[in-house]
């Protein structure tokens, strides 16, 4: 690993490199524009009646801009806290700042042209198109479909919840990195990896046409009163079915996040953690955290912020919201239980850390399955997945010997691989899950078992390798350009000072 100071021309370059891509997105962000027009003004006038015209509660806004602001308190100040506390003394602000700046820049670029990316239909199925980028089109009137025929809420607000997905994502790969990654490197390693990551595997998992679009065309084809109608008609409804994400495709579900953000961030966070190798006296010297009380404070926000993540995702209040709250509030403290006592039989001690890691475990695995699973099952999947991830942060950890500093690959990557396969079980209706609806038909489709868990397994494979092989390429461009790693002397004496000129704490 060689290592190199940052100048300014080398900052300038990078801030230079990071604006180049935006500017590119949006240059051809005018080519798709006209494309996407063309076919449109060529089109015969629309015969078929008008459908109704969905409608906007202000019930389920609210909630929405609730679980908006209950995902951002998740990141800052809880990952922050979280994390924070659990490296030491001298690299606490290093940390709260790549958090801090994971938020900003993921926000800017998502406005720019993320939210475009990511659920927009595109030419492909890996990623969305540039139609919507600078927000183009997008009002406050302006309506994004849920999960109900008919009710919708405000594409901005839509656009604000997806945000702070987009934005703690790549947060939670800091914890792979902290304490021997320098400032200069994280700052470019973020946007590109939401922009090179992070916005395909949003779409392929996540953006399809909705439940009006198929509800008409399904209308459209049942209405159909001849041959060549109904021809016409089911080639409609397939159209309207192919414009979704790849892995959607598939038939893989994720209802908050399980391979988006978990799966893809905690893969990240271990090849991470392999490129740029281990802290200095990593094994030889103890690393203890320096403040559990922030820790448990910080994990404390996650569980609360975690309510708008996971019941925010049903994008309205109605019954799909409370069942994610329950097991939301069921699967973490079955998981937290079950670490403390693991961790108790095998270390004599049940520790704070552990039981707020275990908490976070289960979220992690929850996710997923939030709005698919009965409690019982949420409950059940909670225990397993603390049980697996300890193991991973214990024992699989000390034999491969790798320095995942806050253990972002055995609670996130393992946690949302458990919970990815295990949705596609719960949500049996025989084992008290909600089935999957099946739109063109208005009710819930027949369950098959087998194809559910290859559909699950097919999104976990994809996300692994998408998100595995996007993260080396993108270290290595940068370790090439300005260097991954602070030097030596910088590394002792705490990122605070070497890249920040500034201290934690004054004594």
């Amino acid at each position: 690993m060689t290592f190199k100071t940052p100048t300014r021309l080398g900052l300038a370059g990078l801030a230079a490199i990071v604006f180049a891509l935006c500017l590119c997105f949006v240059a051809f962000d005018v080519a798709f524009a006209e494309m996407a027009q063309a076919p449109a003004a060529a089109a015969p006038a629309a015969a078929p009646a008008a459908a109704a015209e969905p409608t906007v509660n202000k019930g389920d806004t609210a909630w929405m801009l609730s679980a908006t602001v209950l995902v951002l308190l998740m990141t800052i100040p809880g990952l922050a806290l979280f994390y924070g506390g659990l490296v030491r003394q001298k690299n606490m602000l290093s940390t709260l700042m790549w958090v801090f700046y994971a938020v900003c820049i993921v926000t800017v670029i998502w406005c720019l042209f993320g939210y475009s990316m990511a659920f927009t239909g595109g030419s492909t199925p890996f990623v969305g198109g540039l139609s919507k980028a600078f927000l183009s089109g997008v009002t406050p009137d302006s309506k994004a479909a849920t999960f109900t025929v008919g009710a919708n809420i405000p594409e901005l607000v839509y656009i604000c919840f997806q945000m702070t997905f987009a934005a703690i994502t790549p947060a939670l790969i800091v914890g792979s990195l902290v304490e021997r990654m320098k400032f200069s490197a994280m700052a470019l390693f973020l946007p590109l990896w939401v922009i090179i990551v992070y916005f395909p595997i949003a779409h392929m998992v996540w953006y399809w046409a909705g439940p009006d679009a198929i509800d008409a065309a399904a209308k459209a084809l049942a209405a159909a009163a001849d041959g060549a109608a109904k021809t016409a008609a089911q080639a409609k409804l397939d159209a309207v079915n192919a414009d979704s994400g790849l892995i959607f495709q598939w038939g893989a579900i994720d209802f908050a996040g399980g391979t988006v953000v978990h799966i893809n961030s905690g893969i990240a966070g271990m090849v991470g953690c392999l490129l740029v190798g281990k802290r200095i006296g990593f094994g030889k010297e103890l690393m203890p955290p320096h403040s559990l009380v922030m820790n448990m404070i910080g994990g404390a926000l996650l569980w609360v912020g975690w309510f708008g993540f996971n019941a925010g995702s049903n994008l309205e209040a109605a019954g799909g919201a409370v069942l994610a709250m329950t097991n939301s509030f069921v699967a973490t403290a079955a998981a937290a239980l079950a670490w403390m006592f693991v961790e108790w039989m095998a270390k004599d001690k049940p520790s704070m850390l552990g039981i707020v890691t275990g908490s976070v475990a289960g979220l992690v695995a929850v996710t997923p399955a939030s709005g698919y699973a009965g409690p019982m099952g949420a409950l059940v999947l909670g225990i397993i997945a603390a049980v697996i991830c300890y193991i991973f942060c214990s024992a699989v950890k000390n034999a491969l010997g790798y320095d995942d500093a806050l253990d972002v690959f055995g609670v996130h990557c393992i946690g949302g691989i458990t919970g990815a396969i295990l949705t596609g079980v719960l949500v049996n209706p025989a084992l008290g899950g909600t089935g999957i609806m099946d739109y063109a038909t208005g009710k819930v489709a027949d369950f098959d078992l087998i194809a559910q868990v290859i559909s699950q397994l097919k999104a976990v494979g994809m996300t692994l390798v998408w998100s595995g092989v996007g993260t080396l390429v993108i270290l290595k461009v940068i370790d090439v350009i300005i260097g991954l790693r602070p030097t030596a002397d910088a590394e002792r004496e705490g990122l605070d000072l070497n890249d920040h000129g500034e201290r934690a704490y004054n004594m």
